[in-house]
């Protein structure tokens, strides 16, 4: 009996990435997609090892309607990356171009991606960073940095989306945060992260740079005198500009879940310092 996958993105990792199509579908990452919600068998794809085949290849998952539509509209903006001037997009996203591979800093690391949705880096990528990182690709106006700190609100469509970003986003970051006291020391070591002080009065911030021109300000306020902890993130106000409002909401729910994960794997190499997972996936 095989193993239930968790998300399209486990199923992604055991495949050979290359784009082959001759499962039927146009890329690695649509084929996982399609075995997640049970469209297709994992034996489809020739090239799954066949230990990987007994162990997961008698699960086939049930259509879930919310991946299904996510990795629908992936699907939409890796077919919008098939018509990109690879070269001018590099130059208007801050990034470099070569042999039609663009390759963007994420965070002090290398992230490569062809026009096909190939993508080598070293870095762990979940299905939100992908998308986020399409967004930037396909849309973003190439606006210079203001430096001037915004919350999601005050962004142009920002009063739509800043509770759900806060309970998505903030509130998974601050959980790790509480639980996690290397996380802003990991994040200045790990990710290139600056700290900065005097911010809002916050008693750690940091500067991140997930994509050069979307850097996200973290702040974070200790709890004291019985009052619960707060943390909160800050935004260039020309974001917008730069990623759209989805992609600036994927971006920042996709880095929340891989720090979470990041400190989960920790702490399960120290247990006296065991973080409880918020069940997101």
């Amino acid at each position: 009996m095989g193993k239930n996958f968790k998300n399209a993105m486990e199923i992604f990792q055991i495949l050979p990435k290359t784009n082959c199509k001759e499962c039927g579908q146009s890329t690695c990452l649509a084929f996982a997609g399609a075995v997640f919600t049970g469209k297709v068998g994992l034996s489809a794809c020739t090239y799954v090892p066949q230990d990987k085949l007994q162990q997961f290849g008698g699960s086939k998952k049930g259509i879930n309607p919310i991946e299904e539509e996510f990795y629908a509209v992936i699907r939409k903006l890796q077919t919008g990356l098939l018509s990109l001037d690879m070269e001018e997009r590099a130059k208007t996203v801050k990034a470099e171009c070569e042999d039609g591979v663009i390759t963007i800093p994420i965070c002090g690391k290398r992230f490569s991606i062809d026009r096909r949705s190939k993508v080598t880096t070293n870095i762990h990528v979940n299905g939100w960073i992908l998308k986020s990182v399409l967004n930037y690709l396909i849309y973003s106006k190439g606006v210079p940095l203001s430096h001037n700190w915004v919350p999601l609100r005050e962004l142009p469509n920002g009063k739509d989306w800043y509770r759900l970003f806060g309970q998505q986003c903030e509130n998974i970051l601050k959980g790790t945060a509480d639980k996690y006291p290397d996380l802003f020391s990991d994040l200045v070591g790990m990710f290139k992260a600056e700290e900065v002080v005097d911010q809002y009065e916050s008693d750690v911030a940091v500067i991140l740079y997930p994509l050069p021109l979307v850097p996200m300000l973290i702040c974070y306020w200790q709890p004291e005198d019985g009052m619960e902890s707060s943390l909160k993130l800050f935004f260039d106000d020309t974001a917008e500009s730069n990623i759209g409002m989805d992609g600036l909401y994927t971006l920042g729910v996709g880095f929340a879940l891989m720090l979470e994960r990041l400190s989960m794997v920790h702490s399960s190499n120290q247990p006296s310092q065991r973080i409880r997972s918020n069940g997101i996936k």
